[in-house]
């Protein structure tokens, strides 16, 4: 290379200091000219490098860059030129920020292709970068999950195989038409059993039994025994089939199931064993504040809607508006009621006799909720409660948009793991089909060649339709196209 005609020779020793030296940089046609004194304040990256890399010949060049043209003194770099304009930053101001459109992951690719540490990426743009990758992980899960209900592992008992076919129907709707029609079932059940519950509460459709006491209709109670019997069985074969029980039985979702039917269960117990260990009137309490907790059978729909799923996650991330918005309700519960307490006193028929009797007013009034059981009749009682009502509009309607925000941020981002999840997928597919394809071309050109049957011919027969669920397990395939940028 070294005698090569196109390339002049390079300064073997060196000359020029590194300081004064300019070089030019070519990146995706995008030229820029850097200087010494710049570049060497970060000596490990790869611009600092093509500073001292001109005295070691053209090897230690190309081990650097693309092509050079020596006549120039410019090197050239098949990469991002919208990524390199923003690492380029470094050298003159110390830190990195990610341009708007850029994907974090291809740019962290760029960062370590050029050799600059992500510290000097500023932390506003690591959380992008953070985020993506959690996408990402999220996606490889996703799609990890679905390879392991599509693959079937010989070695596995019959029972492990089994256990698996029933967490995949009970747990998993969209892995059948069946399954598909048991989550149905499953929330047909929860609505009957819910319109049951308020049913029974109807005077007109209760029957008194001889004691004078009224009770819910046999028929209401043998339809709630039917939809009892479904939610047992559903927990029960969900619990034997789970491959990790302990997480299962700690599942928030699944301590609703057992609070859900726990009650029925209680009561009936205490119903026919209870009245000999305590009084009949005690047993009839205890069994009427079991039947109220029936209410958390409802909770169960939560686990057949993405949308209330979705809603509960929106909460749980706007813990910290969501305390924002006690904390002024509270101090402002606080002031406006002692301010009433005080101002209220002057009248002989005031409704404020304490100030922790204040608090519910304050409470109703910053809600804009308004009972009319306690008001002010004073002046000045009037108008700190017309404050208060102001000041409990504004405190409440601050902390909204967020929550709203975070809702639709996280809809919206569970509708594209979904969908990347699925590409994924059908990219494996393609992969797969591709490399099949080529492997049938080679044997098909091998076999004419060679110009006879033999024990290739069993091999050619080979459909377009043959699963290829197997290969898509492969991690190559897997762990390549994660990388890519959706």
């Amino acid at each position: 290379m070294a005698g090569d005609s196109r390339f002049p020779d390079v300064d073997a020793d060196g000359s020029g200091k590194n300081e004064e030296m300019e070089i030019v940089v070519n990146v995706g046609g995008v030229r820029q000219v850097f200087y010494g004194d710049n570049l060497n304040q970060y000596p490990e990256t790869r611009l600092a490098e093509l500073i001292n890399c001109l005295s070691g010949g053209y090897d230690s060049i190309f081990s650097l860059c693309d092509d050079y043209d020596p006549g120039k003194r410019e090197f050239y770099f098949d990469r991002d030129p919208d990524a390199f304009k923003c690492i380029i930053d470094v050298y003159y101001f110390g830190e990195i920020h990610m341009k708007k459109g850029i994907c974090p992951i291809c740019f962290k690719n760029e960062m370590e292709f050029w050799k600059v540490d992500l510290k000097f990426l500023d932390d506003c743009c690591k959380t992008h970068l953070s985020e993506k990758r959690e996408e990402l992980e999220e996606i490889a899960r996703r799609v990890q999950l679905i390879l392991d209900d599509l693959g079937v592992d010989a070695s596995e008992s019959r029972w492990k195989r089994c256990q698996k076919y029933i967490w995949k129907f009970l747990e998993k709707p969209e892995s059948s038409y069946p399954a598909r029609v048991i989550a149905v079932l499953s929330f047909l059940f929860i609505l009957i059993s819910s319109v049951v519950m308020c049913v029974g509460t109807i005077p007109d459709l209760q029957v008194v039994d001889a004691e004078g006491n009224r009770m819910e209709h046999p028929t209401l109670d043998s339809i709630e025994t039917a939809c009892i019997g479904w939610f047992t069985m559903e927990y029960v074969l969900r619990l034997i089939s789970s491959p990790n029980k302990l997480h299962f039985a700690l599942s928030f979702m699944n301590i609703v199931d057992v609070l859900a039917i726990l009650p029925f269960y209680v009561s009936l117990t205490l119903t026919h064993l209870g009245a000999k260990l305590m009084e009949l009137s005690n047993v009839q309490q205890a069994v009427q504040a079991l039947r109220i907790m029936r209410i958390a059978r409802i909770f169960k729909l939560a686990r057949h809607s993405s949308g209330l799923q979705t809603l509960t996650y929106a909460l749980k991330r706007s813990f910290k508006e969501l305390g924002l918005l006690l904390m002024y309700l509270a101090v402002g519960i606080f002031v406006f009621s002692a301010l009433g307490y005080t101002m209220e006193q002057s009248h002989p028929d005031t409704l404020f006799k304490s100030i922790p009797q204040s608090f519910w007013w304050a409470i109703i009034t910053m809600t804009t909720v308004g009972y009319g059981d306690i008001y002010p009749k004073t002046t000045l009682g009037k108008l700190n409660a017309a404050i208060s009502f102001l000041c409990g509009v504004i405190a409440i309607a601050l902390p909204i948009h967020p929550i709203i925000n975070n809702f639709v941020r996280y809809y919206n981002k569970q509708r594209v793991l979904e969908t990347a999840a699925k590409h994924e997928l059908e990219l494996m597919e393609l992969n797969s089909a591709e490399g099949k394809a080529t492997s049938s071309k080679s044997e098909l050109e091998d076999l004419a060649r060679e110009g006879k049957e033999g024990p290739y011919s069993s091999r050619l027969k080979v459909s377009h339709s043959d699963t290829f669920i197997h290969l898509l397990s492969e991690e190559k395939h897997y762990r390549t196209r994660l990388q890519s940028c959706k």
